[in-house]
């Protein structure tokens, strides 16, 4: 948590200061990305919800998105972490949206990405999305990359 509490901090400080909310979808990431966002004082201001879509009935549950609403997407790509953000700020009524999704090892996941692939998705006044591949099949070290780099992509959309 070390790694990722000087940028949930540096993020923490602008969603306070510009009054603006969050919601997270993530998946790989364990939870980690909402985890330590919450680890900063005054998360309460900005901090909506998240939730760890990792299956299919979690996808269904806690974001009620329906087979129907893949069509012509598959997970652990950056149309579907978009999805996810896109989804979980709309649902929660935040001001942005994170979205994670991938397969963090120690084997690739069942659509034929490698152990260490991982797709990013904001969604809010600004749009980014973004691949990571560490190449690497440590499941721990992968979740810890996952959640630095939805930090930091939401650190650059913040900066827009």
């Amino acid at each position: 948590m070390q790694d990722l509490s000087p940028i949930a901090g540096r993020v923490t400080e602008r969603l306070i200061a510009r009054k603006e909310t969050i919601a997270i979808a993530e998946s790989s990431a364990g939870g980690l990305v909402s985890a330590a966002l919450l680890s900063v004082p005054g998360a309460s201001a900005y901090f909506l919800g998240g939730g760890v879509i990792y299956t299919a009935q979690a996808r269904a549950g806690l974001l009620d998105i329906k087979p129907e609403d893949l069509t012509g997407m598959r997970p652990s790509t950056e149309t579907y972490a978009l999805h996810l953000a896109r989804t979980v700020r709309h649902r929660l009524g935040a001001t942005w949206g994170l979205g994670e999704t991938g397969a963090t090892g120690p084997t690739g996941n069942r659509y034929g990405d490698a152990a260490g692939h991982a797709c990013i998705g904001i969604a809010g006044p600004a749009e980014v999305s973004l691949t990571l591949e560490t190449a690497s099949p440590d499941r721990q070290a992968n979740m810890r990359a996952f959640a630095k780099a939805a930090l930091e992509a939401l650190e650059r959309a913040l900066k827009a």
